[in-house]
């Protein structure tokens, strides 16, 4: 049977530009190209652990607008169930402006829009969806409250939490106490732990201090030089896969979402997370957000060679 992900997060457009380089203040540059795709962290997220072969379900609000509704029928047609999104009539739906330049390097800004209206009262109506699930999935692009409720509820119904808290904001220890798997790249692990900055030689510490915060599990990702990973009986370094870069857009979110398959699928926490590399390595030889995500033969291919 296909394990059951329930999803909390935010769906956005992303409005893509192709540049040479990242623009500097003031300036004016001529970019290659311009696309529309569909994005938003926990729309990422769901689609990554769809395509990894679990049955999703979405709890998220969208505009009563033509980019929610070109959303919501891009999710399901990845058979994501939708009957916990909301849409609304008093905002529109969440936008992302990226910019890619031609070493795959992104820079994002976000108008969180209808994401900003998911509010606890939209995972009171979804308690059931969370109860039945196996594992529950949060990002930070929707309201705290709203993540620390749908948390709460997760605890509640003794399901398991990953917790994707970016974009990174200040956490307390009764969030990190419920937390199973921590999942945060450098940034995240340097505001979080309280560290100036994180990378190899201080990982270790980093994720100890989270851990000492409440966080069962913690994950960092490091880009190129890989992820650390640090369980309660363990702590090692994951080399990255080598690929050839064309976009790091969606990469974290291939990787969470693909761990959380893996896990929920009782798979073993190394295997886990090279499982999650493999998916996020593929990811960026692609071009986008969810046009990048890959699916479950591709990862298992690419997973099993040498």
């Amino acid at each position: 049977m296909k394990p059951q992900i329930a999803v909390v997060g935010s769906v956005n457009v992303d409005l893509v530009f192709k540049t040479p380089r990242m623009p500097v203040p003031g300036e004016t540059l001529m970019g290659h190209s311009f696309q529309q795709i569909h994005g938003g962290k926990g729309a990422n997220q769901a689609v990554a652990a769809a395509r990894m072969g679990a049955a999703v379900a979405l709890i998220a609000c969208v505009g009563d607008d033509v980019n929610g509704q070109s959303c919501l029928q891009a999710l399901g047609q990845d058979h994501i169930d939708l009957q916990n999104v909301r849409r609304t009539k008093d905002c529109a739906t969440g936008v992302a402006g990226i910019l890619l330049d031609d070493g795959g390097e992104n820079c994002i800004v976000l108008a969180t829009g209808a994401n900003a209206l998911l509010d606890p009262s939209d995972i009171g109506r979804a308690a059931s969806t969370i109860a039945q699930a196996k594992l529950l999935l949060c990002q930070l692009e929707t309201p705290l409250d709203t993540v620390i409720a749908a948390i709460r509820s997760a605890r509640q119904a003794g399901v398991k939490v990953v917790l994707n808290p970016a974009p990174a904001r200040p956490l307390s220890d009764e969030v990190f106490a419920c937390v199973d798997y921590l999942v945060v790249n450098e940034t995240e692990a340097a505001l979080l732990s309280g560290l100036t900055t994180v990378d190899l030689s201080n990982a270790n510490e980093a994720a100890a201090r989270l851990q000492q915060r409440g966080a069962k599990v913690v994950l960092i990702t490091l880009g190129a030089l890989g992820m650390w990973v640090r369980s309660t009986d363990d702590s090692y370094c994951l080399p990255a896969r080598k690929v050839e870069v064309v976009d790091t857009t969606a990469a974290g979110d291939t990787f969470v979402g693909s761990l959380a398959v893996a896990i929920a699928e009782g798979m073993e926490l190394r295997a886990a997370c090279m499982f999650a590399q493999s998916a996020a390595a593929l990811a960026v030889t692609k071009f986008g957000a969810q046009t990048s995500i890959p699916y479950r033969d591709e990862v298992e291919r690419f997973f099993t060679m040498s």
